[in-house]
């Protein structure tokens, strides 16, 4: 007899809540403009630490990427400078990354075990290699920016901190249900 693991009862549980949630309390489209906004600056700082990455991006200028998840929209394009900028909404898609894992926990139990999403491509090809090639290469270094802030030994006192709980984290969903 086959048992079902309590983990899946519990994603599809939030699941569900989350997607009452959503559609009982929408989000204002002031507040996703603005959360799209924070989003692009933090990669573009991302970015500019990684000089490669910015040159890769600069060949791609003008070009413009729509990430979709579920309702989630992110329509960028590529500037000169090798960094990114929200396209304009009745920008045409040169490339089209749609996130195909629908449960929001399965996502995050794969990206905590190191494994990419599984993503629908459409469209330029060249650009879909670039993106790529970011997504494998370029890294947030939080400690070092950390470090600015409350000092090297702090920062990386709160690194290992992090990277405990991250580990703990991930070990706990690689476990299989008995």
């Amino acid at each position: 007899m086959a048992t079902q693991s309590p983990f899946s009862f519990l994603a599809t549980t939030l699941e569900t809540a989350f997607d009452h949630f959503t559609s009982t309390f929408p989000v204002p489209p002031w507040a996703v403009h603005e959360a799209q906004h924070r989003l692009v600056l933090l990669l573009n700082h991302v970015l500019q630490q990684e000089p490669e990455a910015q040159t890769r991006l600069a060949r791609q200028k003008g070009q413009v990427a729509l990430v979709q998840w579920r309702s989630i929209a992110l329509k960028l394009a590529a500037t000169p400078a090798g960094l990114l900028e929200l396209a304009a909404a009745d920008a045409v898609p040169d490339l089209t990354l749609s996130v195909t894992q629908a449960s929001p926990f399965e996502l995050v139990q794969k990206t905590m075990n190191g494994d990419k999403p599984e993503v629908r491509i459409e469209g330029d090809v060249q650009l879909a290699a670039q993106v790529n090639w970011l997504v494998d290469h370029v890294r947030w270094d939080a400690e070092e920016d950390l470090s600015k802030i409350v000092g090297d030994v702090a920062a990386h006192r709160l690194g290992q901190v992090g990277r405990g709980v991250s580990d703990a984290l991930r070990g706990f969903l690689r476990k299989p249900a008995p």
